[in-house]
């Protein structure tokens, strides 16, 4: 049975209806036209496709691999159907009643920030899926791949357009549940599927984690956010009475009741922290460091369109909100917002520069670099301005998504060639993979920031200039911060290019080479879709300062429509953060291209000196901070657990157990023993006991 994909793609595209101008900036739609629906479809879509999974497995591989992308494809259609709204400053909103009893309802909403993140998850995503079906191509389980694929876009998407609080946990849960059982795709914890080296510990703890050990871990530590979180969403609720965002601000009364009471900080708080650990923000970011156990392609899905980015959306879309109800009475949690990302940022970005794993080197850029978006979003609500520090958060999030996505998926084609995870077994491949280095290089410059030609440089050097125009006390040590972050990532990046691309190839190589290995590139279903992102850092780049100033433009309105948030001037380069920018990427750049192009001094040298191997050490080792959460919160309780086995339940709990049963046999034979059946004993035992209650009721009255 063959099945026309564009035949389902151009029925589901006709079916969702065509975009209808619309000259209303709000559009309240309880039942379904056209436009609505599309914004619907949007989520829905991708959650069909995962539904319909194993159907496709049962009519063909060529399908089963197939049909799930196009049920994506469909989904950034439509998305991008939606994108004129966002341009006009307008806003579609779609309801229905979900809940009556409790007057919960179900919507979505079509703004510009959900609009240019739909899109951004919807593209690159898509993407995504076809780099999947030549990189997944063999796997024995890819119904489950592509279920669990198509799910957690529906369920990011769901996230993005929600109109509530309520309707994004549930979105939030499901990326919770995707992002599991990814990670721990290759469940059977075949050696080769490890993250870490082997036989690396660290105050006895292993440093090297199996794929169900590391999904499982992911799980936990992003429910302890998600706790917290749903324990912020109904502090609200208590007080508002409604999840819905429109609603929270229309009437701002519970706003004022909770800031008297001392509660709305909190409640924001606890919010945030769900976002931290979606986000893998510190303390809650050693997920991760490991969930690199799932397919690559996994890798680039989490890192660059989903999961990760979804606490930055969240901040994005609630920071405003608790801004504009109680202006600078929050400031505190915009603090917590900015120094969780400052410190995230520059730790993570610290501990990259020494790890050879090429794919690790890349989760500790995301979450490093998640930290940058996180600092602007705090710092907009620390400022005069709060658009700039917003523009810059979600510009940095847009460019990191094309070109980490685009560095993952080149990862996963470089792991094909060299059939290894760390840098130190490959060397040389440039001359092997000439489309693959080249995209490559493209992803790693807008990373680390080149000047002028990539978005990564705009994007980071608009959050300089937020720091810098911030008057926020504390913000030159943010900057610093920030600064540091900066040299480290450009070393690091350059330095993972240099020993994956540059240099002779490694023994790996040459005894892959020796049996019969040829080294060659990826092919197109998997270079295409990282080279067109690899091609948009560099175009955007190109044209960076015109699309800060577009995204400036639209945010200022959307702020100004949705929240009342007014901007006072436009978007300005500051030419001490342009110059921050460009001698941070100097320095970082400069360092790395020395040590690892072209190798004029071996890292070696510098690591002979007790101070310098110290240091490595720390960083190696994490900075000992996931060492210091097993011992805290694995081996203590499962310790204090074996203890009190031990010496209470075995000798208290054990002991009371036949302690009473010896003492109810003895009573049992004492009554046996009093029962003679002689009528004198019975008499003499009666009186007896009247003469002790009188002589106990004498001495009462006598008292």
């Amino acid at each position: 049975m063959m099945v026309d994909l564009s035949m389902i793609i151009s029925i589901i595209v006709l079916a969702a209806g065509a975009v209808e101008e619309s000259a209303d900036r709000f559009i309240h739609n309880p039942e379904f036209d056209a436009l609505a629906l599309n914004i619907w479809l949007v989520w829905v879509l991708p959650m069909i496709g995962a539904m319909l999974s194993p159907l496709f497995g049962r009519i063909g591989s060529r399908v089963r691999d197939t049909a799930p992308a196009a049920f994506s494809l469909a989904s950034a259609i439509l998305a991008s159907t939606l994108i004129p709204i966002a341009l006009a400053g307008d806003e579609v909103h779609s309801q229905y009643t979900w809940i009556p009893d409790l007057g919960i309802r179900a919507g979505v909403i079509a703004d510009t920030l959900s609009i240019i993140m739909s899109n951004l998850v919807a593209w690159i995503s898509f993407l995504i899926m076809v780099y999947s079906i030549g990189y997944m191509k063999g796997d024995p389980n890819l119904v489950r791949y592509w279920f669990f694929m198509n799910f957690f876009i529906g369920s990011m998407q769901l996230i993005v357009l929600s109109d509530n609080l309520l309707m994004l946990f549930f979105g939030w849960e499901g990326v919770g549940l995707a992002s599991y059982a990814l990670i721990g795709f290759w469940y059977k914890d075949r050696v080769k599927d490890y993250v870490g080296r082997i036989g690396h510990h660290a105050w006895g703890i292993a440093q090297y984690t199996s794929p169900s050990h590391a999904g499982m871990k992911a799980f936990l530590m992003t429910r302890a956010g998600d706790a917290a979180m749903l324990a912020g969403m109904f502090l609200i609720f208590i007080h508002a009475g409604t999840f819905e965002y429109k609603l929270l601000l229309e009437d701002t009364e519970w706003a004022h009741v909770m800031q008297s009471n001392g509660l709305l900080v909190p409640a924001a708080v606890l919010i945030f922290v769900g976002a931290i650990g979606k986000s893998a923000q510190f303390p809650l970011h050693e997920w991760l460091l490991e969930a690199m156990t799932g397919p690559t392609s996994v890798s680039a899905l989490i890192h660059a369109a989903t999961m990760v980015k979804a606490g930055v959306f969240l901040v994005a879309r609630l920071g405003p909100l608790f801004f504009a109800v109680a202006s600078m009475d929050v400031g505190v949690f915009f603090e917590v917002v900015t120094w969780v990302g400052a410190i995230t940022a520059f730790m993570l970005a610290s501990q990259a520069i020494v790890n050879k794993e090429i794919k690790k080197v890349l989760a500790y850029s995301t979450g490093s670099q998640i930290g940058y978006m996180l600092l602007a979003l705090g710092i907009a609500g620390l400022s005069a301005e709060f658009i700039n520090g917003y523009t810059a958060g979600l510009f940095h999030l847009a460019s990191h998504a094309m070109f980490k996505a685009s560095l993952f998926m080149a990862a996963g084609g470089i792991l094909h060639i060299a059939e290894s995870r760390f840098m130190d077994d490959m060397g040389g491949l440039r001359k092997h993979a000439r489309r693959t280095y080249i995209f490559m290089l493209a992803g790693a410059l807008s990373l680390a920031g080149a000047p002028i030609i990539t978005s990564g440089f705009w994007s980071k050097d608009a959050i300089f200039a937020s720091l810098l125009e911030s008057h926020y006390i504390y913000a030159p040590v943010l900057f610093w911060m920030a600064f540091l972050t900066a040299v480290m990532t450009a070393f690091y990046t350059i330095r993972m290019v240099g020993m994956v691309m540059f240099g002779e190839k490694s023994k790996h190589l040459q005894e892959l080479e020796h049996h019969g290995h040829k080294l060659h590139d990826v092919s197109a279903v998997m270079w295409v879709p990282f080279g067109i992102l690899a091609g948009l850092t560099i175009a955007i780049g190109v044209a960076g300062p015109f699309v800060e100033g577009q995204l400036h433009e639209l945010f200022s309105i959307f702020l100004l429509n949705s929240y009342g948030i007014e901007s006072h001037g436009e978007v300005a380069i500051n030419p001490e953060a342009v110059a921050s920018s460009v001698i941070a990427f100097g320095i970082g750049s400069g360092l790395g291209y020395i040590f690892y192009i072209r190798r004029a001094v071996s890292p070696e040298v510098v690591a002979r000196s007790a101070v310098a191997y110290a240091v490595y050490r720390f960083l190696e080792n994490r900075w000992y901070v996931n060492s210091i959460y097993y011992w805290a919160f694995v081996i203590a309780p499962l310790l204090a657990s074996r203890l009190t086995w031990r010496y209470f339940e075995m000798i208290v709990i054990d002991g009371i157990n036949p302690a009473f049963q010896f003492a109810m046999a003895w009573w049992s034979k004492v009554v046996r023993y009093m029962q003679t059946g002689v009528v004198q004993t019975y008499i003499y035992a009666f009186a007896v006991g009247i003469i002790f209650v009188l002589l106990l009721v004498i001495a009462g009255s006598g008292a």
